[in-house]
């Protein structure tokens, strides 16, 4: 078998007995990469210089006994809009275009701690802004089950990259369900924890209050051991939660017994493909065969996340985009006259056209006379929301759904019509604004051959529930390989 069709924990095992040197395991990502990288376009940097030498430096660790981790030597790639100290961080966009960080983000340096390997940075939506991973300034990434098909966005490369067999695992950021989407389309397994549970520090930010870091692997037992490597107290972000207990692995149990799933009404009406709405359902009911007490509920405002998300994310990221203006760092214009006139060409230049829209809508709702007519009713709204999913959990264990209303579109079909694009997200952002940790794990196949995912959602620092509904539901169906991953 090839190293690449083994499990993240699969594969640390191998290593950690002898069976297989960190160097064979590198070598076999990135040949995997170099194969399949031009039908794909994942990776916006390869790094085989860097990932060869780290590997030998991480073997020596092994062998003396100082890693024992069972992610120890496993090649990993990383969302591009996470800092690696030496290593370029673009954020999928001309104006990072020259952007190499002196430093690296908390996660991804808790991931070198335990001696994972990078082998390169995935590419993304610019600034993690799009559904779909084709606003990239490195052009669009495909979908390794139909290359005619998007990937989701915009954690798009790091699930490409995963559903390929290009890296065993990646790292994504998830700010109104960029990891799960993505792992829906890709039909791999994707996790958003609870919003502080990973640090954000070294994550280029998009909207400060709903971003979050989280793992994309082939399996729930991968996600849940990455999750434990990666979760920590991290005082450089004021975020940055501590809590009591790490240790998502004891999760895995295949016992879902007297576990309370809600299913929410409103997430099965119109719009929700018939195909999805099957395959979800039908999860549901393997779920309920194993034990689950099942139960259908009203969950209110959910017309109501999409225009509360996006205000707020906007606004976000109309303020942490300010940064990005030729000065200190990234990309300068050629010919300028004056300072405000080196601002302005700079960013028109270094911006795309859907980060340019979301910062102008950003700045429209909080400028004066329209910042308590949209951005406090959004704030208003969220607060309401939470207070919608906070009745819901005090009956669920966890919430299943839907991940997206449909499966991969065709590539070009979204860009046409934002606004179909940002509908896209309605089942993935509430679970953003209310800080709630959730899952994306395959659960079929339509009749076109694209993968559809079903999203567990549960309650604040309850990631333990959703592991375990996820990991039982996962022993009732084989792995299923993209064809990509197969040539």
């Amino acid at each position: 078998m090839s190293l690449m069709k083994l499990t993240a924990t699969g594969l640390g095992k191998k290593i950690q007995n002898k069976e297989v040197s960190v160097t064979e395991a590198v070598n076999a990502a990135l040949d995997a990469i170099e194969k399949k990288e031009e039908k794909i376009n994942s990776f916006v940097t390869i790094d085989r210089e860097g990932a060869l030498k780290r590997a030998k430096e991480v073997q020596q660790l092994i062998d003396r006994g100082e890693l024992k981790s069972n992610l120890a030597g496993v090649p990993v790639a990383i969302k591009d809009n996470m800092c690696t100290e030496g290593m370029l961080t673009t954020c999928s966009s001309k104006i990072l275009s020259n952007f190499v960080p002196m430093y690296t983000a908390e996660a991804v340096l808790n991931l070198e701690k335990a001696g994972a390997v990078i082998v390169g940075k995935t590419n993304m939506d610019e600034f993690a802004m799009g559904s779909t991973t084709e606003t990239s300034y490195y052009g669009a990434t495909k979908n390794p089950w139909n290359t005619a098909h998007v990937t989701g966005g915009s954690s798009g490369g790091s699930c490409a990259a995963v559903a390929a067999e290009e890296c065993i695992y990646a790292l994504g950021s998830d700010t109104g369900g960029s990891i799960r989407q993505p792992s829906s389309f890709c039909g791999v397994t994707g996790m958003k924890p609870t919003y502080g549970t990973v640090s954000r520090y070294g994550l280029i930010a998009y909207g400060s209050s709903l971003d979050q870091i989280g793992p994309v692997a082939k399996d729930v037992t991968d996600c849940a051991a990455i999750l434990e490597v990666i979760a920590s107290h991290d005082p450089k972000d004021s975020t940055s939660v501590k809590r009591d207990d790490y240790n998502f692995t004891s999760a895995l149990v295949d016992d879902v017994k007297g576990i309370k799933i809600g299913i929410p009404r409103d997430y099965f009406g119109a719009g929700l493909d018939g195909e999805v709405k099957e395959a979800v359902l039908n999860a549901a009911k393997e779920l309920e065969k194993k034990g689950a007490i099942l139960e259908e509920f009203d969950l209110s405002l959910v017309d109501y996340a999409i225009p509360a998300y996006y205000i707020i994310a906007c606004a976000e990221a109309s303020s942490n985009l300010a940064r990005f203006d030729g000065v200190k760092y990234g990309y300068r214009t050629s010919e300028y006259n004056g300072l405000h006139n080196m601002y302005k060409k700079s960013r028109s230049e270094g911006f795309g056209q859907e980060v340019k829209r979301r910062i102008m809508l950003g700045s429209f709702v909080l400028s004066s006379g329209y910042y308590d007519a949209y951005y406090i009713k959004a704030l208003k709204t969220k607060a309401l929301i939470k207070k919608a999913f906070d009745a819901a959990f005090a009956k669920y264990d966890v919430i299943l759904g839907p991940v997206a209303p449909t499966t991969a579109p065709e590539i070009g079909k979204s860009l046409s019509d934002p606004l179909k694009m940002y509908l896209g997200d309605i089942y993935t952002i509430s679970a953003n604004l209310a800080g709630l940790p959730g899952i994306s794990l395959p659960c079929g196949t339509d009749s076109k051959g694209l993968p559809i995912g079903m999203q567990l959602l549960g309650d604040c620092f309850k990631e333990k529930n959703i592991i375990r509904a996820a990991y039982a539901f996962e022993q009732t169906r084989e792995y299923r390989h993209s064809p990509l991953s197969l040539s």
